[in-house]
């Protein structure tokens, strides 16, 4: 039987979510557990892909089970992880979807604030910038639309069969006092890095750096890419996938909660 996990981990003490040799990863450390657990060697196929320090508030993986279990998985499960990841779901599926290759949508959250705060360090990334120019960051997220072809904003294009994507929103917002920033992008697929490379080229032209028309030149030209520098890690957050027959609410209200006590967050 073929069951789909509803997780979120914290992704600072991880190297990713996929296993590599001589690393911790949270695919590793989801292997481990349910071995341990079922007393027999598992392995899981997750969603995607998160690079190190990066967070999800919402991943799925999928496992082939052959045999029921007497026993509440879900809190047996829970209680040997680490505190920094949890499973919220364990759904039956008929037949052999997939967690990865099914998956029609996925949504991702960035998350900035402007001033040093111990508190934030590893669930938001530190800029320290006090005046930003949030409408032209808007009118560049809005050019992301409008094209599909992102080779320019990709750290290693040539691992991919294509470079095509096709982003639905690209949306910027802006708490009350206006100390906290948060992109949130949605698209069927994302490349290596491309999220936080077009948060680093916000983040330029927020600042004066880059021009909006000269995001807009790598994004028609995007062989022309020169530099690719991409925005801090531990701000990004997979925060949505949907798939056409799973379409779930996050479970954390970590959002909210960046956005600052008794505070909300205000589109640009």
């Amino acid at each position: 039987m073929r069951y789909f996990f509803r997780i979120a981990y914290h992704g600072t003490n991880y190297s990713g979510w996929q296993k590599h040799a001589g690393v911790t990863t949270v695919q590793q450390v989801f292997e481990d557990s349910l071995s341990r657990i079922f007393k027999t060697t598992i392995a899981i196929n997750g969603c995607g892909r998160t690079d190190a320090n990066v967070h999800a508030s919402q991943f799925f993986f999928h496992v082939d089970l052959d045999n029921a279990w007497d026993f509440d998985l879900l809190f047996r499960l829970n209680n040997v992880l680490p505190d920094d990841i949890a499973v919220f779901d364990i759904i039956p599926m008929e037949g052999q979807p997939h967690a990865r290759f099914d998956a029609v949508q996925r949504s991702y959250d960035y998350f900035i604030h402007t001033y040093k705060d111990p508190f934030l360090s590893r669930f938001s990334s530190y800029y320290d910038i006090k005046d930003w120019n949030l409408t032209d960051m808007q009118r560049a997220a809005d050019l992301l639309l409008k094209y599909d072809d992102y080779q320019g904003l990709c750290k290693t294009p040539t691992r991919n069969n294509t470079t095509i994507c096709n982003i639905s929103e690209a949306m910027l917002f802006v708490n009350g006092t206006g100390d906290k920033l948060r992109f949130r992008i949605s698209a069927n697929r994302f490349l290596g890095k491309m999220v936080r490379t077009i948060v680093g080229k916000l983040i330029d032209i927020g600042t004066g750096k880059l021009a909006v028309a000269d995001f807009e030149s790598l994004l028609s030209n995007p062989e022309s890419a020169a530099e690719i520098k991409p925005a801090y890690p531990q701000g990004l957050y997979l925060s949505k996938v949907t798939y056409p027959y799973l379409d779930v609410p996050a479970r954390t209200n970590f959002s909210q909660m960046l956005a600052g006590k008794g505070d909300t967050w205000i589109k640009v």
